[in-house]
C-alpha cells in the first residue's frame, strides 16, 4: 500500500475514534414528560421559555415528550403509564386529573404538579411543607375564587338573583370541590343557581339556553380545560343569550368573555421550570415544599360590555389587572 494511502487510512481511524469518543462522553440529554388535559401553547411557552433560562434547550440537552388527552380525562392514565413506559426524568402534569394519573402510573419517577387545587385534600402530598412521596410542584385556590367571581358579577348585576352556572361533569376532582364552594357562596350572596352541564364544545349552545331560559341573568363557568380553550366560542355565546359571564383564566377573557378572575397559570408554569430544574440536580420531591400561588389576575373585557349593553362600574374597570379594549 502506499504510503499516502496508508496516512490517508490512519487520518480516518483516528477521526473515528475521536468521534466514538467524543459521543461517549457527550451527556445524555435530560427528557421530561409533559402531560396535560389539553394544550395550552401559550403557558407552555413560558415554560419553555424559563427552562431555556435555567440552561435547558431542547434539541441539545432536554428533550419533551409531551401528551395531551384533547381534554378526553379517561385518557390520561395511558398516557401517564406511556411516559413512565418512556423512563422520562420528570413527569409535568398540568391541573389535579393528570396529576393524580401521574401519581397512580408512577411511585418512583418524580411527578411536578401544576396548578393543583388543594393537593393534600386530592391525596397528592401527604402535606403542602413536606410533600412525602415522588409528587410536589405548585398548588392553586382555585376553587375558592368563586366566590370573588360571584361578587363580581353581582357589582355588574346588583339586584340579580339567579345566577347561571356551567360546569364539566367530565372532571368531577376539581369541579365538585369548585360545585360546592359555589353553592355556599352563592347561599351568602342570596342567590340562586341554575346549573347546567357540559362534556364537549357541542354542548355549550344548549347549556347557555337553558341557564337564559331558566331566567338567569349572569354566567359563571367554573374554570375548566374543557373550557379554556373554547372561550371565544363561549362569549359568543354569552353576548346570544345576554348573559354576561366571569371564569377564571384570563385567556378567556383575552378571547372575548367579559371578565376573568383567578390564579396566574403563567406563573405556575414559570414556577414548575424551578421545581424541574432542582429535581434533574438531585432534589428529591419529598423535600421540596409545595408552592401557593399567590398571584391572582383580574381582566376585563370592554369590548364585550359594550356587545352586551353592560356598563362597567369604574372601581372595577379601576381594578382591573388588564382591561380588553
Amino acid at each position: 500500500m502506499r504510503r499516502a494511502g496508508v496516512i490517508g487510512l490512519i487520518g480516518l481511524l483516528l477521526a473515528s475514534l475521536v468521534a466514538t469518543v467524543v459521543t461517549a462522553q457527550a451527556p445524555k440529554p435530560h427528557r421530561i414528560g409533559l402531560l396535560t388535559a389539553t394544550a395550552n401553547p401559550d403557558r407552555e411557552a413560558v415554560l419553555r421559555q424559563e427552562l431555556r433560562r435555567l440552561g435547558y434547550t431542547e434539541g441539545q440537552n432536554l428533550v419533551i415528550e409531551y401528551r395531551t388527552a384533547d381534554a378526553r380525562f379517561e385518557r390520561l392514565p395511558a398516557l401517564a403509564e406511556e411516559l413512565v413506559g418512556l423512563k422520562v426524568d420528570v413527569i409535568i402534569a398540568v391541573v389535579t386529573q393528570a396529576s393524580l394519573a401521574a401519581k397512580k402510573a408512577t411511585s418512583t419517577t418524580p411527578v411536578v404538579m401544576v396548578a393543583v387545587d388543594d393537593p393534600v385534600r386530592a391525596g397528592l402530598v401527604t402535606s403542602l411543607a413536606r410533600p412525602g412521596g415522588n409528587v410536589t410542584g405548585t398548588s392553586t385556590s382555585a376553587s375558592e375564587v368563586v366566590g370573588k367571581q360571584l361578587e363580581l358579577l353581582r357589582e355588574l348585576r346588583p339586584k340579580a338573583s339567579r345566577i347561571g352556572l356551567l360546569w364539566n361533569p367530565a372532571n368531577p376532582v376539581y369541579q365538585k370541590r369548585s360545585m360546592d364552594a359555589a353553592k355556599a357562596a352563592a347561599a351568602k350572596l342570596k342567590i340562586r343557581l341554575q346549573i347546567a352541564a357540559a362534556r364537549a364544545p357541542e354542548d355549550f349552545d344548549r347549556a347557555l339556553t337553558t341557564i337564559a331560559g331558566q331566567g338567569a341573568e349572569a354566567l359563571l363557568i367554573l374554570a375548566d380545560p374543557l373550557f379554556t380553550p373554547h372561550g371565544g366560542q363561549l362569549a359568543e355565546l354569552t353576548v346570544k343569550h345576554r348573559l354576561p359571564a366571569v371564569s377564571g383564566p384570563r385567556e378567556m377573557a383575552e378571547q372575548g368573555l367579559l371578565m376573568t378572575y383567578g390564579p396566574s397559570f403563567a406563573e405556575a408554569y414559570r414556577r414548575t421550570a424551578f421545581y424541574v430544574d432542582r429535581i434533574l440536580k438531585g432534589a428529591r420531591p419529598a423535600d421540596l415544599p409545595v408552592e401557593q400561588g399567590s398571584k391572582f389576575d383580574l381582566v376585563v373585557n370592554a369590548k364585550s360590555a359594550r356587545a352586551l349593553g353592560v356598563p362597567l362600574p369604574n372601581a372595577l374597570v379601576t381594578r382591573a389587572d388588564h382591561l380588553v379594549q
